[in-house]
């Protein structure tokens, strides 16, 4: 019988192969040849800006361009096509990275990028007239999520044993992946008990009324820079003026998008979205508030890595002292500091 532990263990093993295999295609073959990179190749999201492509409008990015490929709802498989080469940069909750680091996946963490504050969170929401009241009451329960071993299974997972449900209980808890822009009408017609929302559907959601939170990431863990962006280790030495160009360019989008007028950084996002002409829609945009990084630039810290290290130790997901947080990420090329 194939476990969910197990399943992941062998993917995150065929990645690192692929790694091997790939590492010196793709954009690096220009590296090869005695020249940097100028050209990054990246997945984005459907109605979203990232904090990449903000910078690359804003002209933070100089002479380094970005090669949209296509989107994704999940950092994990973002990440892991970062490490195959497929993309050149990914970025994923620092869990995942811990665990994809784990398996041996030669990349780091260069700057953070999306987190939780008291305006940016992940709610887990349940109908106005569910039953659910507390954790317990989860058991025998489906919660849907954006993808497994991620952000929201590790929230979900601390929840609940911080309530005290047992192993075997968590157990009884299923989570169900559902797409973002689907969690909302899955949760209103049953599909699911509890969906997992943030962002602009988070608050759209709230504006239709009917639903209610049982918790939230912030409520449980209070503010923290939730993920990051990795690029290859191999890429970072081949190409570390383009990294510190790029990984500076991003510190400075996000430091922007704090600093600016709300309205200002919204009409950019509008901006962008409309310029790239993908057939996206523009109006949940208005409910946008931050990316929730919360130190400055996006410089990472040991505690952004830490708890959920000792999660996973806890689980029995990681080898005991396996990993340190600083076997996981690297400063060196972001330009803004604290």
């Amino acid at each position: 019988m194939v476990t969910r532990r197990s399943a992941i263990a062998t993917a995150f093993a065929g990645v690192l192969a692929a790694s091997l295999l790939s590492a010196c295609g793709g954009s690096d073959s220009a590296a090869a040849a005695g020249e940097q990179v100028k050209e990054l190749r990246y997945q984005g999201s459907v109605g979203a800006v990232t904090p990449a492509e903000l910078a690359d409008s804003l002209g933070y990015l100089g002479d380094v361009k970005l090669k949209w490929i296509g989107n994704t709802i999940s950092g994990p498989q973002d990440i892991q096509a970062a490490t195959t080469g497929d993309i050149d940069f990914g970025g994923a909750f620092n869990g995942a990275i811990v665990k994809l680091k784990a398996s041996r996946a030669p990349i780091t963490a260069v700057v953070g990028y999306y987190g939780s504050d008291k305006d940016s969170y992940i709610g887990y929401f349940v109908a106005d007239n569910s039953p659910i009241k507390t954790a317990r009451d989860l058991i025998g329960k489906k919660i849907g999520v954006n993808t497994l071993g991620a952000h929201s299974e590790a929230v979900i997972k601390t929840y609940l044993t911080r309530n005290g449900l047992t192993p075997e209980e968590i157990k009884q808890v299923e989570l169900v992946v559902v797409p973002p822009v689907n969690t909302e009408q899955s949760l209103r017609q049953g599909q699911i008990d509890v969906g997992a929302l943030s962002g602009v559907l988070r608050d759209k959601a709230l504006e239709r009324g009917g639903i209610r939170p049982l918790f939230t990431d912030f409520e449980l863990l209070g503010a923290f820079t939730g993920g990051s962006y990795v690029l290859r280790n191999d890429f970072l030495k081949k190409n570390p003026d383009t990294a510190r160009t790029f990984i500076t360019g991003v510190a400075k989008a996000i430091e922007w998008s704090k600093t600016e007028p709300r309205e200002t950084v919204i009409a950019k996002f509008t901006e962008i979205i409309k310029s790239r002409a993908r057939n996206e829609d523009t109006s949940a945009l208005k409910f946008w508030k931050s990316y929730g990084v919360t130190s400055k630039g996006g410089v990472i810290a040991d505690s952004d890595f830490s708890v959920w290290i000792d999660w996973l130790n806890s689980t029995g997901e990681l080898k005991k002292d396996d990993l340190k947080p600083a076997d996981l990420y690297s400063n060196d090329y972001n330009g803004v500091t604290q």
